[in-house]
Formats: C-alpha cells, structure tokens, sequence
C-alpha cells in the first residue's frame, strides 16, 4: 500500500478544481487520463488517510411482501 500524504492530496484537489489532468507535487509530475481518473485518485486517498479504505458492497438483497401472505 502506498503512502500517500496531505501534499499530494492537497495538489490532487487543487488541480481538479482547476480542470486540469496534469499534478506536481514534491518534484514529481503526474498526467491523469481524464478528470474522472483524478477524482477515483483523491476519493481513494481521502478514504485511506480517513483510515476507512475497505471494499465497496456489490450488490444487497432485498426482501418483498405482498402484505396478504
């Protein structure tokens, strides 16, 4: 698992806030594919700084009732 840090999330924020895909950061350069790809980077490192990075629930169930039965 990576390290990530404030920094990098900090730049990540203010470069999407800006609309721009490319972010530097502590002498180092990223290119993100798209706006979408940079914002899946920011949500993931701000679950994983808040200590709450665990796997999304897939699917649920649900349970029906007519009301006569």
């Amino acid at each position: 698992m990576t390290d990530w840090t404030e920094t990098e999330l900090s730049a990540l924020r203010r470069a999407y806030a800006s609309g721009t895909t490319r972010v530097s950061y502590d002498g180092k350069s990223v290119d993100y594919g798209s706006a979408d790809d940079l914002l899946a980077r920011i949500r993931t490192i701000e679950r994983s700084l808040a200590g709450t990075m665990r796997p999304l629930p897939i699917a649920g169930r649900a349970g029906f009732s007519r009301g006569d039965r």
